[in-house]
């Protein structure tokens, strides 16, 4: 591992099903395709694999089951130089998701944890974070697992941006201990307490005020909002023809992580973050559709 600053995901990894529909199938109702397609995926994975792309060195902590899928999992990390020395093997299988996508992009997701139920924080040395220029943090695994190791790089000094996705209770000693907060619309709603049709600015606010961290919401495929050091941004998302949006997220925070972890100071590595997450919508699969950093520089 290198020397200058890492990104340091802590998270899930998962072996995605990916199937297109016609249309999403609402209660009780069954849709046929023709195909499927098993294909990495996870939040933390994903996360792990943009920080790559984006030009950071990457950690992923994670763990797989000892099985076909749990290869599967990790090729595209081990592919392109993502450092996988401290994820381990689990009695359980590999995490398993079933994605559901239209013809407009939007998707229907299921997720059974398997492996990722068995993650511990001790599996992190302390010479890693402290070496991480930023820990990253997300909803897929068990949240006493997040909170120790949040307390961890707070002590160490080393930031810690927390994704709530998927949207589920957290404790304040967890938000205590959080620099940065990423969140989608709905996600930022349920922790401010707040109605949907609130106005998201609003929100993004009174979660900033309340927690004293950035907040970043993204809204559909690529624009953001953000409150970063009390201070109002707003980053409209390309013009694009969305494909798949699962990875959108996920690419977003892994890039922005690596602006982090770079010191990029400014908001450039918001202004990344978007045009990263907007090309990732335009191709199928969470972690295939995750653009290279050189491509993200010539939009």
């Amino acid at each position: 591992m290198s020397a200058r600053p890492s990104v340091l995901v802590f998270g899930s990894v998962n072996v995605d099903l990916v199937m297109r529909v016609s249309a999403l199938p609402i209660s009780g109702e069954t849709v046929l395709t023709d195909d499927y397609q098993p294909l990495p995926g996870g939040k933390g994975a994903n996360q792990a694999l943009a920080a790559r792309r984006a030009g950071a060195d990457s950690v992923f902590i994670g763990a797989v089951g000892d099985d076909a899928h749990g290869i599967l999992a990790l090729a595209l990390l081990e592919q392109d130089g993502v450092d996988l020395s401290y994820t381990v093997k689990s009695n359980r299988n590999t995490g398993c998701a079933v994605v559901m996508v239209d013809e407009v992009g939007c998707n229907l997701i299921g997720v059974a944890s398997g492996a990722n139920q068995d993650i511990q924080s001790d599996q992190v040395a302390d010479e890693l974070i402290d070496q991480a220029g930023v820990v990253v943090l997300q909803q897929e695994i068990p949240i006493e697992q997040n909170l120790r190791l949040a307390q961890r790089a707070q002590h160490l000094n080393t930031p810690v941006l927390f994704n709530l996705a998927p949207a589920t209770h957290v404790p304040n000693a967890l938000l205590n201990h959080v620099d940065w907060l990423v969140v989608n619309e709905v996600e930022a709603a349920f922790l401010a307490s707040s109605p949907q049709q609130e106005d998201i600015t609003h929100i993004a606010e009174q979660l900033a005020d309340s927690h004293h961290f950035n907040v970043v919401v993204t809204q559909g495929p690529g624009s953001v909002i953000a409150v970063v050091d009390a201070q109002i941004l707003t980053f409209p998302a390309p013009a694009i023809q969305a494909v798949d949006t699962t990875g959108a997220g996920d690419t977003f925070v892994g890039y922005l992580a690596a602006g982090i972890a770079q010191g990029d100071t400014g908001t450039t590595h918001l202004e990344r973050a978007v045009v990263a997450a907007s090309r990732a919508c335009i191709g199928l699969g969470a972690q295939t559709s995750i653009p290279f950093g050189d491509e993200v520089n010539l939009l």
